[in-house]
């Protein structure tokens, strides 16, 4: 995959290398800076491993003021900076390049403050996503947007990124569950924005910061949100005859006004690779399967099971199994959980995501197929379908360059795809470099002038995460915001 367009790196900056080591060194700390070749390697790329650059260094602080420490500096020099959690993003949100500086915050992991009374807790960005819930568990709670990257993910490539989940579907995504971020700006300057209450006063720039990839600050704190967890769970495999009859299912489910906690889809391609690899009892011999998972009392999960095993029978599943204890449903999502690992053993992949409107979820699902088929390439789809949010996974060779080509035109298209029909581009994997191009399928000059003249506000040298998110169209970006 080579047809995203990379900047030329400013070799100026480049050849200063020695300099900028030390300066970063002076400001944070020698112990803190990463500088020799196998140390920068280990931040190449991200989960979008076809793209790679090495960073002129890698800083790793332990504090917000350290963090504040290092882009003074880097503002001051006129250095880029590559924010980044885990490195999890599958679509080059973290890539860096060769005259940035990467920070890197999985130091900054401490729990701060639970308050039960309130259903809050303050953290450090650089904590896992799973280990939130881990810290409130033993009191019954938990924090509910759960990423398939859950156990490696930070809070600040969800926060980057608005990561969703399969629970996500009840409870919101990221941008509904975080009430407050501690926030450093290019310049050094730590601002709060929210806090531990429902609603702020002025304007909604938590709004703003919940999915700007790391344009406009680095997030090093953040308040969220966490639920009680329900008395029962359970999920339910139904397998389907085909994609589209089981894409009518979602929609009738939904259209019926019931709200699983999860719906989730595979096909058959992803069916048997996840079955083989963690034996969840998942039905061979269907098309299509979802995972639907309720939860309330043993009455409710009883009753809601029992209506939506009405509501989909017009659709002809051609199985349904309803988990019989809690050991099958750890197997259940277990398959789900692992499903991109599990098809990377067979084959490189390329994962899309984009989000559409439910009622056109049969027909987009035929077109995909059709647009795979087109290019002579085989695709799995595994995705948040009860909320629209797409993962088609695209199968290729990485080692032809013909193949390769033809993954990155089929999943423009899908993605084009998602925007003609009323969705849009991105549901939770963010822009990055893999649809910055893509931009101005669904936004206009005007509005992509608009959002670059936040940016410039908030990063007025525009160093933050450079080159992602806003297409490259030869204009000084500074001067493409004010066009």
């Amino acid at each position: 995959m080579t047809h995203i367009a990379l900047p030329e790196p400013d070799h100026a900056t480049i050849a200063r290398r020695s300099d900028i080591v030390a300066g970063l060194s002076a400001a944070i700390g020698a112990d803190r800076v990463i500088s020799d070749e196998d140390g920068r390697r280990a931040y190449e790329t991200d989960a979008l491993t076809a793209y790679r650059r090495m960073p002129l260094a890698v800083v790793l602080p332990r504090s917000t003021e350290e963090v504040a420490s290092v882009l003074r500096y880097c503002n001051r020099e006129g250095i880029k900076v590559i924010p980044r959690g885990a490195g999890t993003s599958l679509a080059g949100g973290a890539l860096p390049a060769e005259d940035a500086v990467v920070v890197c915050v999985t130091k900054l992991n401490r729990v701060i403050d639970i308050d039960y009374e309130n259903r809050t807790a303050r953290v450090e960005t650089g904590i896992t996503n799973l280990a939130i819930s881990a810290a409130v568990s033993e009191r019954g709670y938990f924090y509910a947007p759960d990423p398939s990257s859950q156990l490696a993910c930070t809070l600040a490539g969800n926060i980057a990124m608005n990561s969703g989940g399969a629970h996500c579907l009840k409870y919101g995504v990221t941008t509904n569950n975080v009430l407050g971020v501690r926030m450093v700006l290019m310049d050094g300057e730590i601002v709060e924005i929210g806090g531990p209450h429902l609603d702020a006063p002025g304007y909604d720039l938590l709004a703003l910061i919940v999915g700007s990839e790391g344009q406009f600050g680095i997030v090093t704190e953040a308040t969220v949100r966490i639920l009680r967890s329900a008395e029962g769970a359970r999920p339910m495999l139904m397998g389907f005859p085909s994609a589209e009859s089981a894409g009518a299912a979602v929609s009738a489910i939904i259209g019926a006004g019931i709200i699983p906690v999860a719906i989730e889809y595979m096909d058959k391609p992803a069916i048997h690779v996840c079955e083989s690899f963690s034996k969840a009892g998942y039905p061979m011999d269907v098309e299509a399967l979802l995972i639907i998972e309720v939860e309330g009392s043993e009455i409710e999960i009883a009753d809601l099971l029992e209506r939506i095993v009405a509501i989909t029978k017009p659709f002809n599943p051609q199985s349904v199994k309803i988990s019989q204890s809690a050991a099958e449903s750890a197997r259940i999502w277990r398959g789900r959980k692992s499903a991109f690992g599990a098809l990377g053993r067979i084959s490189e992949y390329y994962c899309m995501d984009g989000t559409i409107p439910l009622g056109r979820l049969p027909e987009v699902l035929g077109r995909i197929s059709e647009i795979c088929a087109l290019q002579q390439l085989r695709v799995a789809n595994i995705f948040h379908a009860g909320d629209g949010n797409l993962h088609p996974l695209i199968l290729y060779d990485a080692n032809d360059p013909d193949q390769s080509s033809k993954a990155e035109i089929a999943g423009a298209e899908i993605l084009k795809l998602c925007v003609e029909v009323g969705g849009c581009l991105t549901g939770e994997h963010g822009v990055g470099i893999e649809k910055r191009d893509l931009m101005r399928v669904q936004f206009s000059d005007k509005d992509l002038a608009l959002q670059m003249s936040i940016k410039t506000m908030f990063d007025p040298q525009w160093l933050l995460n450079p080159a992602k998110v806003f297409p490259l169209d030869g204009r000084p970006p500074i001067a493409a915001a004010a066009a």
